[in-house]
């Protein structure tokens, strides 16, 4: 598929704070409706290549194109753009003196321009989708970290993206509540969602992800179909750190 079809195509990308180069030339492309799970050890570069993608994080140097619109480009409307990803982090990151049932409108009310009353039929609709109707009028802090999650990711359901980030969404969850998210994770894929998944999860990422990719030291040292790369990795780095993770 060509980079101006792509859902997320990525080429030369170099990212370096100070001087340590984080990013070392990163060739990377998401199809549309394909879901891409990157792994890797801590400090390989992937929250960075995931974060550069919609610009939380500016790249040094290198392209990259959202749907055939280069972020890169200082003449780009980002906001534009951003509209058309959802991103989800490790932390919630939701308005604490808000109610759930705010913090799904308030995006939707200042960026979407929609009405109140259109803004809370779609949140109604994403927290049914989550499971979470009934926890519309509670506050965050009286949700656990997985409901918190759930509720991130309605929120960033609720601005209608094209694609979905996820950062580590169940790496600061307790284990029992990790399931949840990641049904709902599964839930999306099923449908057609187009994802880009940092995580730790090698079930999720084999048995959901079209395309596994294994980043080390900055770079992309293997990719390929997730079943294929969990049994038998080519690269012996890959070998090393499957080897402790699986």
């Amino acid at each position: 598929m060509s980079a101006m079809t792509a859902a997320i195509h990525v080429s030369k990308l170099h990212k370096y704070f100070g001087k340590n180069e984080v990013l070392k030339g990163i060739d990377f492309q998401v199809d549309p409706g394909q879901v891409v799970c990157v792994v890797g050890p801590s400090g390989s570069g992937k929250s960075t290549l995931l974060r550069c993608v919609n610009r939380l994080e500016e790249p040094t140097s290198g392209q990259i194109l959202v749907e055939g619109i280069d972020i890169t480009d200082p003449e780009t409307d980002l906001d534009s753009v951003r509209t058309r990803i959802g991103m989800v982090f490790q932390q919630f990151n939701l308005f604490p003196h808000m109610t759930v049932l705010q913090n799904l409108c308030i995006a939707q009310r200042t960026v979407k321009k929609r009405s109140k009353a259109e803004a809370i039929e779609v949140a109604r609709r994403n927290l049914a989708k989550v499971g979470l109707s009934e926890k519309e009028g509670a506050f965050p802090a009286h949700l656990s970290g997985g409901q918190q999650q759930r509720v991130a990711i309605a929120r960033a359901l609720s601005m209608d993206p094209d694609m979905m980030l996820f950062d580590e969404p169940t790496s600061a969850l307790d284990p029992e509540l990790v399931g949840d998210v990641l049904d709902i994770m599964k839930q999306l894929a099923a449908e057609g969602m187009t994802m880009m998944v940092v995580t730790h999860e090698m079930g999720f990422a084999r048995e959901v992800g079209d395309k596994l990719v294994f980043m080390d030291g900055g770079v992309i040292v293997e990719e390929g179909d997730p079943r294929e790369v969990l049994a038998n990795p080519r690269h012996e780095r890959t070998q090393a750190f499957l080897s402790k993770v699986l």
